[in-house]
């Protein structure tokens, strides 16, 4: 019979010896080991990787010459270590078949576990989730066979036996072969006609010479506890195991065998992997030079902050499969930056693609701007900057994916604007007016944005504001009040007039901006078109609406009828005023504005008449600047308003228009029929 230790479920085989080596090719199983203490109930992760790890090493074992170790899910708690050894005299198909049955057996037998081993004689498979110790005695099966060796015989058969044991020790820990394996056999002096015992040794191949000699002296030393004076026993380890019988149960000829196997293998493997060495050598070669053919594109393009930006690149692979190649089913927009793709990234990420049009001259710089500036800002009201392509004459900007498209796709629209009821507005004012503080005054940067307009506001699946765009912007110092420049960029009818007609921007520009960006949302009507008569503009019917006590005129009537706060609204409209001030030092700080928003308090302060916006254009002048160059008013983004040979020279001009006449005819007549939106 069998002896088994450490709760080890065994089945003895009867008859063992009647089934020949290798006459069968069913494996002859002969313990297992399920530990009480490591079930689980209902880890899901762990039980997909305990199957996928026990299929993995069913294929892999005719390729593993008798040994395999894998893991599933590394560095996840669900981890599932797992590792097979065949015994190292038989067949890679005994092999295969033992591994398959071993598979299927041990979950059967030992359920739920998180850790468990089960032996054949053919082969040994185990899995856990944690550490083995090579040396541990714990876990092990010992089992005995056979009758009692008679007592005139036993100290005869010991030392030969231990003797024999202690020399195929050292064989298996010393052998230079692909395998820790060895067997033998010794004759002892003795009156019984079987007087040869036969033994074999076998550790795993990763341990070293010390672990392995270690594991299979702790194997042998329990024999004696468990089986001795017994004509056959075993002791089964996890890392390691000892056998011995009054029979030959391993197979003579298949050592010289296994050594043909490695030969063949090593004769095989090797130019294989002397090609594939090769071949990656020769990519190395190829990657380093396109790396430093891009790391040079990098730094003509963005100078010291290039290494800050590397964590931000995509490939221009990457982005064409994305975006199936820039299909045309692909584009969601267009402008004068160039074209916009949505795409799908191999993690499932949604992404919007922006394409610099090789023809933009202006757009090249705006995407160095955007690259350096965006990426250093995150907030949920601005749109987030996932990286960039700069690759083969390419520059594309990639962006998170918003649903909604910008706010003027739905505003502006007779049928889309009844989807923003009022609430909706009012959300979507407090949080592009967030948006601004943070770039104001608590991003680690100051940041003016310079473009604001609904445009520019895109919405995502809640209708939630995300400024974007921030190819004109400007960081300046946070103590920094103000700052000037020579190059007007911008949309007309939401520059400020101090920054259209002088350069001169600052925080209170925004904030311009964004009080034109409050009282079109409350509307629904653009600044920038004659849309009521006898005004040329939103802001000068806003304002003639609001001294004759009728605010609510302007209210988008789409909505008017829908029950709302109307007080809410008239709140919003004198704010949208306070706002758009000519003076900048009288429109009210952003975070003045949250706090009017925020607060129940409805006595604001009295808003002053705002410039009309022909009138901007009657003041503007271009005049020798600071440093001498000439300014050129139609560097106004894409909406430029007067042509550049409209106004030249450094000398003081004045356009003086009509009284009633419409500024946007205007515009077209000057440019010659040519009309900028």
């Amino acid at each position: 019979m069998f002896l088994l230790n450490n709760h080890v479920d065994v089945t003895f085989l009867l008859f063992l010896w009647l089934f020949g080596i290798g006459s069968s090719s069913a494996s002859i199983y002969n313990a297992n080991y399920c530990p009480n203490n490591t079930s689980y109930n209902s880890n899901l992760t762990f039980e997909t990787n305990l199957k996928v790890l026990l299929a993995s090493m069913v294929s892999n074992v005719s390729l593993s010459d008798g040994y395999y170790f894998t893991a599933m899910g590394m560095g996840t708690t669900s981890v599932a270590n797992g590792l097979l050894l065949c015994r190292g005299d038989v067949s890679t198909a005994t092999c295969h078949d033992c591994i398959s049955t071993a598979a299927t057996e041990i979950t059967r037998r030992c359920p739920n576990k998180t850790e468990s081993i089960i032996w054949y004689d053919e082969c040994m498979l185990r899995f856990t989730n944690r550490y083995f110790a090579p040396t541990s005695v714990v876990p092990r099966a010992n089992l005995m066979d056979g009758n009692n060796i008679s007592a005139s015989d036993l100290d005869s058969f010991n030392r030969t036996l231990f003797g024999l044991l202690n020399d195929l020790i050292e064989e298996a820990a010393n052998s230079r072969l692909a395998r820790k394996f060895a067997t033998g056999q010794r004759e002892f002096a003795g009156h019984s006609p079987e007087n040869t015992v036969y033994a074999l040794t076998e550790c795993e191949p990763d341990l070293t010479t010390t672990q392995c000699e270690e594991c299979l002296r702790n194997a042998v030393s329990t024999l004696p506890s468990c089986c001795g004076g017994k004509q056959g026993a075993r002791a089964l380890l996890s890392y390691c195991n000892a056998r011995h019988e009054l029979f030959r149960f391993y197979h003579t000829s298949d050592t010289s065998g296994n050594k043909k196997s490695v030969s063949r293998v090593v004769l095989i493997v090797v130019p294989v992997v002397v090609s594939i060495i090769l071949l990656l050598c020769v990519c190395y070669f190829i990657l380093k030079r396109s790396r430093k053919k891009y790391n040079t594109l990098l730094r003509e393009n963005f100078g010291e902050e290039s290494a800050t930006l590397e964590s931000l690149q995509f490939g221009l692979v990457t982005i064409e499969a994305a975006t199936n190649k820039f299909s045309y089913e692909k584009r969601i927009g267009e402008g004068g930056f160039g074209v916009v793709y949505k795409g799908v990234l191999p993690d499932g990420r949604e992404i919007a693609v922006k394409k610099l049009s090789k023809s933009s001259g202006q757009g090249a710089n705006e995407f160095k701007n955007e690259i350096l500036l965006i990426a250093k800002l995150q907030h949920r009201n601005l749109v987030t900057l996932l990286g960039f392509c700069l690759e083969e004459h390419e520059k594309m900007l990639i962006y998170e994916f918003v649903s909604n498209k910008s706010l003027d796709y739905f505003l502006f629209d007779s049928h889309r604007s009844k989807q923003l009821n009022w609430s909706e507005r009012y959300k979507i004012i407090e949080g592009i007016a967030q948006g601004i503080s943070y770039l104001h005054e608590h991003s680690r940067l100051k940041v003016i944005h310079r473009d604001l307009k609904p445009s520019n506001v895109l919405l995502d699946s809640n209708m939630n504001p995300k400024i974007s765009d921030f190819g004109m912007a400007r960081i300046v110092a946070i103590d920094q009040l103000q700052g000037k420049t020579n190059r007007i960029v911008g949309t007309y009818g939401y520059m400020s007039p101090e920054y259209a007609m002088h350069g001169q921007f600052s925080e209170k520009s925004d904030v311009f901006s964004f009080g034109v960006i409050v009282l079109e949302i409350i509307s629904a009507k653009r600044n920038t078109r004659s849309v009521f008569s006898d005004h040329d503009d939103l802001l000068s019917y806003t304002w003639e609406q609001w001294m004759d006590e009728a605010p609510l005129n302007i209210f988008d009537q789409s909505i008017k009828a829908e029950f709302c706060d109307h007080s809410e609204v008239v709140k919003c409209i004198q704010i949208g005023l306070l706002c758009v001030q000519e003076k900048p030092d009288d429109r009210p700080k952003i975070t003045q504005v949250i706090s009017y928003l925020n607060s129940s308090i409805t006595e604001l302060p009295l808003p002053k008449k705002p410039i009309r916006q022909s009138g901007i254009v009657q003041k503007i002048a271009v005049g020798e600047s600071s440093s001498g160059s000439t300014p050129s008013i139609n560097e106004m983004s894409v909406s430029i308003f007067i042509p550049r040979n409209l106004i030249s020279g450094r000398q003081f001009y004045v356009i003086t228009l009509p009284s009633k006449a419409n500024i946007d005819d205007f515009i077209c007549r000057a440019s010659k029929g040519k009309c900028y939106e």
